[in-house]
């Protein structure tokens, strides 16, 4: 179930990334990032009280790896997050994010000596050549012709905010579980982004957000955060930061295919190829472990 939990994690993703491009112009990103954790956080307090039958107090050890959390995973990676779609494009964000595997896996190798082998190399390696594929539309070379501009620099920021997340959680969540993880970290970066929203002086714009606004909020809280977080932080307990960081590669795939039906943007032969090679590459880091999941421990 984890590898399942992971690949649905990749789905809802995909989405945010068309739930923020609706939005990103529909107010100041500051106030846009408070607005979607403060409503995750108000989730994620209800679900952890029903299951915990309270909130777990926080030892002293605990708080600034917590607040950590906060500031990489939701207060840097959100503002960054809603301005860097106000200048890109949904797709080409979803891009730069697929980097996030190959820092996390080198990282985790060297801080956490997590194995990382030829096969696992070269699986990492065939997904993020597969995202590449898929948003360069086969023309992978035409994306190096390219500078760099505001859009992408403030993405690349989300990267590394993202895998300081990944990485800072996995030492967290030896003491807790990913569901206070994640729960006290997002009401943590909530409060960190309401005091620049409110000096922003455009805090009273939320009074004024129209219900498509609304619910591409409630869609980034709930699913992308609160389910989201969850599951990646699930995956991260059980599998490690490396194995679960590869499946983000399928979030520019399914950023695409919802760009397909919700905007009605054409699916060629480089989604197909891309598709493949993504899959082949979450096989190749995982494959012994998912073989053995399935047929040996769930014999058919």
């Amino acid at each position: 179930m984890i590898y399942v939990k992971l690949f649905l994690t990749a789905l809802l993703w995909g989405g945010t990334f068309i739930a923020g491009k609706a939005i990103a112009n529909e107010g100041s990103p500051l106030t846009l990032s408070f607005a979607r954790f403060a409503i995750a956080s108000i989730f994620l307090l209800i679900i952890t009280r029903q299951i915990e039958g309270s909130l777990p107090p926080v030892k002293r050890c605990q708080i600034l790896p917590l607040l950590l959390l906060g500031a990489t995973g939701v207060f840097f990676y959100n503002i960054l997050f809603f301005y860097a779609l106000s200048y890109i494009q949904a797709g080409k964000a979803s891009l730069i994010i697929a980097n996030n595997p190959i820092l996390i896996s080198l990282l985790s190798a060297l801080i956490f000596k997590e194995k990382l082998d030829a096969v696992k190399c070269a699986g990492i390696l065939l997904s993020v050549i597969g995202a590449v594929v898929v948003i360069s539309d086969g023309n992978i070379v035409e994306l190096f012709n390219i500078g760099l501009g505001k859009g992408e620099i403030l993405t690349f920021g989300c990267v590394i905010s993202w895998v300081a997340y990944s990485l800072i959680g996995k030492q967290v969540m030896g003491d807790l579980s990913p569901l206070i993880s994640v729960c006290y970290s997002s009401a943590a970066g909530a409060v960190m982004l309401l005091f620049p929203a409110v000096m922003s002086g455009n805090f009273n714009e939320i009074f004024s957000y129209s219900g498509i606004t609304w619910f591409n909020l409630f869609y980034l809280a709930f699913f992308g955060t609160v389910v989201g977080f969850l599951w990646y932080y699930e995956g991260i307990k059980s599998i490690g930061a490396m194995k679960s960081s590869v499946f983000i590669n399928f979030v520019p795939i399914s950023a695409i295919i919802f760009s397909y039906f919700m905007l009605n943007e054409p699916v060629g032969k480089s989604l197909l190829v891309g598709a493949v090679l993504v899959i082949s590459g979450v096989f190749l880091t995982n494959g012994s472990t998912l073989f053995y999941k399935i047929f040996v421990r769930n014999p058919v």
